[in-house]
């Protein structure tokens, strides 16, 4: 966050709230929690969405309770991991999690395109970690990219990318405005995000 000469930080400015209410909106754990049961929905109907509630409990659910707790704790600045290096625990216990759904949903026979979802998140995370080590690549920018190509399979694919475009925009320059990021680290983690959940959908034939 930005401060003043006397090192405090500065009143919050109408940019400044806006950019902290789209981080709080589309942090990653919110998205990775209501993304795949309303993809799910749109997908299959009420059955999808009750194999995407499945999915959100262990790949949102275990690494935001993980999180939280690390912030009672006093192990980590808040639930958006600010400090890069209090990053690595947390996220080894998400691609944990998001491997343990994967897992399941494959064994239980979930529907191919949360299934090939989850696969991206989990292929995102293996991505994003090892360059986090190094360098604070952007998980709200990650998460929100993926996030939009999810969404642009089960909705009409036009004005939904037109929509996401303009919200992925939103996301980075609020995580650039807030301090929090650079505009190379927010690019790189819209790259990583958008590639990877493409990449992956495809391969599982899903789009």
């Amino acid at each position: 966050m930005r401060r003043d000469v006397t090192g405090e930080p500065p009143a919050a400015t109408g940019p400044d709230r806006l950019a902290r209410w789209v981080t709080e909106l589309f942090a990653p754990q919110v998205l990775v929690i209501a993304m795949p049961p309303l993809a799910g929905l749109l997908a299959q109907g009420w059955t999808g969405a009750a194999w995407g509630l499945l999915a959100s409990a262990l790949c949102g659910g275990v690494p935001a309770a993980v999180i939280a707790m690390g912030v009672r704790a006093g192990r980590l600045d808040s639930r958006h991991l600010v400090d890069r290096a209090g990053r690595t625990k947390p996220l080894l216990a998400a691609a944990g999690a998001v491997l343990a759904a994967l897992v399941l949903l494959i064994v239980l026979g979930a529907p191919t395109l949360l299934v090939a979802t989850v696969a991206a998140m989990l292929g995102a995370l293996a991505v994003t970690v090892p360059v986090t080590l190094r360098w604070k690549i952007s998980f709200h920018a990650a998460v929100s990219g993926g996030t939009v190509v999810v969404f642009a399979q089960v909705l009409p694919p036009p004005p939904t990318l037109a929509a996401g475009a303009v919200l992925l925009a939103l996301v980075c320059w609020a995580r650039v405005r807030l301090g929090h990021h650079t505009t190379a680290q927010v690019l790189a983690g819209l790259v990583v995000g958008v590639a990877v959940t493409a990449a992956t959908l495809a391969a599982f034939g899903e789009l």
